[in-house]
């Protein structure tokens, strides 16, 4: 597993402009024992989080390192600045002092311009990228199905939505936005102990004869 520092910045953010959606990641290792105690504080902090302008929504993937729980929060921001606005608040550094003593390796984070994370944070190892598409699969594959059945009246009633080029991207967004900010984070929670899996080594395969 990778070591984990206080505080780690994947891309500078000098080099965010002030008017494109960024991602933040913040990690936590929590020390045996402190479980329940960290839970009741991350629903404090999210709450707090969503309060701030800008805030487009978190994510929480649960999953261990090293014996320990870890907890990766995924949270959106229209802008730079209105991330800078929660990163550098007297909330969250009250806050991040409190949970200080639960934390094994600190509070870390991370700044991503442009990805949207489904999985896991790029800082994370991937899930095989087969795991990935069947989880894909059975998010849209149902939806492709209904919701042109529930466009249909709405297409029926005013014919001029129902143009093919207009239907079509009405379904498309539709569809991308369920995907994207209701169906997918939950499909990747109720999913992960799969998608986080791995192969258990069997003995001696690392060694010859």
């Amino acid at each position: 597993m990778p070591d984990y520092a206080t505080t780690a910045d994947v891309t500078p953010t000098s080099k965010l402009s002030a008017d494109e959606i960024v991602t933040l990641v913040v990690k936590h290792r929590i020390k045996a024992g402190f479980e329940a105690q960290y839970e009741a504080w991350l629903r404090r902090i999210i709450a707090m989080a969503a309060s701030y302008p800008g805030h487009l929504g978190v994510d929480v993937i649960r999953g261990k390192a090293d014996g320990l729980h870890m907890f990766t929060c995924v949270l959106r921001f229209c802008s730079t600045n209105a991330m800078h606005s929660w990163l550098d608040s007297s909330h969250r550094r009250e806050l991040v002092a409190e949970a200080s003593p639960m934390l094994a390796d600190g509070d870390f984070t991370e700044v991503n311009p442009h990805n949207e994370f489904w999985f896991v944070p790029a800082a994370e190892n991937p899930p095989p990228r087969w795991k990935q598409a069947c989880v894909t699969f059975l998010v849209i594959c149902p939806l492709t199905l209904l919701v042109p059945l529930v466009w249909g009246p709405v297409f029926r009633l005013y014919p001029l939505l129902a143009h093919y080029i207009i239907s079509t991207a009405l379904v498309t967004v539709t569809i991308v936005l369920l995907v994207v900010y209701v169906l997918m984070p939950r499909a990747t929670r109720l999913f992960a102990p799969w998608l986080n899996a791995r192969p258990t080594p069997v003995a001696g395969a690392d060694h010859e004869g």
